[in-house]
């Protein structure tokens, strides 16, 4: 199951492809699922809630597929690569169908359906990465899903803009989600599964070093009652370093899924004077011009969003190259990027135009591009590799928990007990909490965590 053999970057590029497609899930979930919500009939205040069927998927869901991917082989089919598919092509249907759903509550139901299948196929890559790439290759096997992350993000984030621009219709009757956002979904839902299928196609998977003591081991363990002994048995033995990088990412994803829920709201009636309006509370052609205002200010805002996948990308790009010369340290470069991304967050308070709010995104790029690369790097380290799947899986939890807290109340009560009830503050609870995740990693001392090799070669 462990590889020595440096991989080139097309075989790295291939095994990460898929990440193109279950970004373009992220993004536009992201991006506009609170958009549909609004749409929907759903208050500003009641909005966190609403997504908290989405990290409650992927609580369930990442440490069960990581364990039966860890136990998975197929001389066809390889481990990690059914899953995969199997949750591209659920996430294909759940993005297709969601901007059509006919009342809030099965946005919602939709919105659980497309983030457990998101995460039925993100958590395998993770360990993929970790499979197929050498110690040395870890931390740019990471940084490669990032470029692609960020492509896809930034993409993604442009389609409802972008398909106004082509004359696409931007408006809709009260309580229906207009036929932009409907085809950038639709769009989304194509690239899922066809990125997927990239990867499925290009990668081989390497069999396990000793395939009889495999079998024997997953026999040794098989059953649902063993299998979740063995679940509950590593999440109580986690390393010391897996535990403290969970405090680092509570913060980081408490900040993110903030931003995700609650900038749209936030950004439309701050900076664009644009909130959704109420159509019981205006005449109809007073409801039109207020609710075109809101969607361009929604498409604005979600196109904006696009820019933290891009200069991601950009940051990415500069690790890979700045790496080849210089050993740099984990835990510094994602220190200073969570707190970088933190002033992007405080700007908003300040933004009055969407040139001001791409400079803000543009920042918290800095911060998404190091989550997404340097704690699974650190945590990738200082684990063991037969359980890379189970771990990554468990890992998860340090993402899912934050965002429940955030969704039962957590947003609501932190931001208008520290920074007062209107809704853009909730950007500068953001840039709280990403500050906070920031100096949480002066807490790793493990130096075969904290050690920086992405030699690309």
């Amino acid at each position: 199951m462990q590889n020595d053999k440096k991989l080139k970057f097309l075989d790295i590029w291939n095994m990460s492809f898929g990440f193109l497609g279950i970004q373009f899930g992220f993004a536009l979930q992201g991006g506009f699922m609170s958009r549909i919500f609004q749409t929907l009939g759903a208050a500003k205040d009641d909005i966190p809630m609403l997504w908290i069927f989405a990290p409650l998927a992927g609580l369930l869901v990442q440490p069960i597929i990581g364990y039966l991917s860890d136990r998975t082989w197929s001389p066809r089919w390889g481990r990690r690569k059914p899953f995969f598919l199997i949750g591209a092509i659920l996430a294909s249907f759940a993005l297709i169908y969601m901007p059509h759903s006919p009342v809030l509550w099965v946005a919602v139901g939709c919105l659980l359906m497309l983030d457990a299948s998101i995460n039925i196929s993100m958590e395998p890559f993770r360990a993929l990465v970790a499979d197929l790439l050498p110690e040395s290759q870890r931390s740019y096997g990471f940084i490669v899903q990032t470029l692609i992350i960020g492509i896809g993000t930034w993409v993604a984030s442009q389609l409802p803009w972008f398909l106004t621009q082509l004359g696409v219709s931007n408006e809709a009757a009260s309580n229906i989600v207009p036929q932009n956002v409907k085809w950038a979904f639709f769009i989304g839902g194509v690239v899922f599964i066809l990125s997927i299928l990239y990867t499925v196609l290009t990668t081989k998977e390497n069999p396990p070093e000793d395939l009889q003591e495999f079998e024997k081991e997953k026999k040794e363990s098989a059953g649902f009652v063993n299998g979740l002994k063995s679940i509950f048995e590593n999440i109580f033995s986690m390393p010391r370093t897996m535990v403290k990088l969970g405090v680092v990412q509570f913060f980081s994803w408490f900040a993110f899924f903030t931003m995700w829920s609650m900038a749209t709201p936030a950004l439309t009636e701050h900076v664009y004077n644009s909130p959704k309006p109420d159509a019981g509370s205006m005449s109809a052609d007073a409801y039109k011009v207020a609710d075109l205002a809101y969607n361009n200010a929604a498409d604005l805002v979600g196109s904006s969003m696009g820019v933290y996948g891009l200069s991601s990308m950009l940051f990415a790009l500069i690790l890979v190259f700045v790496s080849r010369s210089y050993n740099l340290n984990r835990k510094y470069v994602h220190l200073a990027s969570l707190i970088i991304g933190g002033l992007g967050f405080f700007g908003m308070q300040y933004a009055s135009e969407t040139l001001h709010l791409n400079i803000c995104f543009a920042l918290i790029g800095f911060s998404w591009a190091s989550i997404l690369s340097m704690p699974y790097a650190m945590l990738s380290s200082t684990i063991d590799p037969k359980k890379m799947g189970v771990y990554m899986g468990l890992f998860n939890m340090f993402i899912v928990i934050p965002q429940i807290v955030a969704a039962i109340g957590g947003i609501n009560f932190a931001y208008k007990t520290l920074f007062g009830d209107a809704v853009i503050n909730t950007m500068l609870l953001a840039g709280l909490c990403l500050v906070i995740a920031g100096l949480s990693n002066l807490l790793i001392t493990n130096p075969n965590a904290i050690k920086y090799n992405s030699s690309p070669e």
